[in-house]
């Protein structure tokens, strides 16, 4: 079991997070942004940045290499998608990207947007932990959770537009 910090302060124990997201056991901040044959797209549940999603495996298994031919498509396809929302519905014009394979569940690619208070805590990767800690730390209010709400109400809405299976 795993305890996860939500971006409004509340604490969870779950197995998996990412299969109690996939499952609905767990509401991401302003709901499922879109789903695929094999993948889960979701605000992060425990940072409040504006359009930062993660892209979910909905089955068990930590590497990009032990993907499926056919989810590797689906996976490039989603994250194509996804990010062409971002810089449509959300002006977001940079985007970090972070998979790691040393996690406690499965598969998932961060896709953080840059914005640019995040360039006071630096340009490279290493300032992800910091901008993120920020957030946590100072956008868990209720005006910028809703904010958050927003955006994702704007990813979803404009992927719906832009084709493929949205959630909702």
């Amino acid at each position: 079991m795993i305890e996860v910090t939500l971006a409004d302060g509340r604490r969870i124990t779950v197995e998996c997070l990412n299969c109690a997201l996939v499952e609905g056991l767990i509401e991401p901040t302003g709901g499922v942004v879109y789903e695929s044959p094999h993948f889960h797209v979701h605000q992060d549940v425990a940072y409040p940045v504006p359009g930062l999603v993660i892209v979910a495996a909905r089955r068990h298994y930590k590497a990009l290499d032990e993907m499926t031919e056919e989810e590797s498509r689906d996976f490039i396809s989603t994250v194509r998608l996804v990010r062409q929302a971002q810089r449509e519905a959300l002006g977001v014009e940079v985007v970090c990207y972070f998979y790691n394979e040393d996690t406690t569940h499965h598969f998932h690619l961060w896709m953080v947007p840059r914005y640019s208070w995040m360039y006071e805590l630096g340009r490279s990767v290493q300032s992800l932990r910091p901008v993120l800690l920020h957030a946590r730390e100072h956008m868990s209010d209720p005006k910028s959770v809703d904010e958050v709400r927003r955006a994702t109400e704007r990813l979803r809405t404009r992927l719906a537009t832009g084709g493929g299976r949205v959630a909702g």
